[in-house]
């Protein structure tokens, strides 16, 4: 039997990576232009006290066919509170853009190869920031269910997977309602498909 959202709240990293392995594929279309709730697992509490329990991430489908997204960050309103997003010059404040790809060919094991891989390479991140080495691959919980998802965060160095302690649990919550200018920028300008 497949976790609940709740259920992973308060699941143990151990839990966490056997969900994770135990994962099923995403059909990438399904999460044309949705936004999901996203509560971050796995960190200590200081970490997250430090940054955010909860954000919003998107998944955008390009004119060119393309699949990419970012992260909104919210107001702290609670795991089952209100999604309101901060607000930057009267827009959404968004970050961490990224592109998304199948995650079989990541060099993953075969366990954690079946589902989708978010790319912040794939996005208009500043070219030397950090976030641009980040992976996060990505299962469905529920076989052709992609109303919630799990991820985990892990950096690609040298070709070489550095895993973190960081989880997340994405549960869908509607269509997306904003598109970034810098996502729409980049989208305009990529010469080619993401690869």
């Amino acid at each position: 039997m497949s976790p609940s959202f709740h259920d992973l709240l308060h699941a143990s990293r151990a839990d966490l990576a056997q969900y994770l392995r135990a994962g099923h594929p995403i059909d990438p279309t399904a999460l044309d232009h949705t936004l999901y709730r996203g509560v971050s697992l796995g960190l200590p509490r200081w970490m997250e006290a430090l940054t955010w329990k909860i954000f919003a991430k998107t998944f955008y489908r390009a004119d060119d066919g393309r699949l990419y997204g970012w992260n909104v960050r919210l107001q702290q309103t609670g795991i089952d509170g209100p999604i309101v997003p901060q607000q930057h010059r009267g827009a959404p404040r968004c970050f961490g853009y990224y592109g998304v790809t199948s995650a079989a060919d990541a060099g993953l094991d075969a366990d954690m190869s079946q589902g989708l891989l978010i790319q912040y390479r794939l996005g208009p991140n500043p070219a030397l920031h950090p976030i641009r080495l980040a992976r996060d691959p990505l299962v469905s919980l529920r076989p052709n269910d992609p109303s919630l998802l799990l991820g985990w965060s892990y950096l690609h160095i040298a070709g070489r997977v550095v895993p973190t302690p960081s989880y997340f649990v994405l549960r869908r919550e509607g269509p997306l309602e904003h598109v970034p200018a810098a996502m729409l920028h980049t989208v305009s300008s990529q010469p080619a498909a993401l690869s």
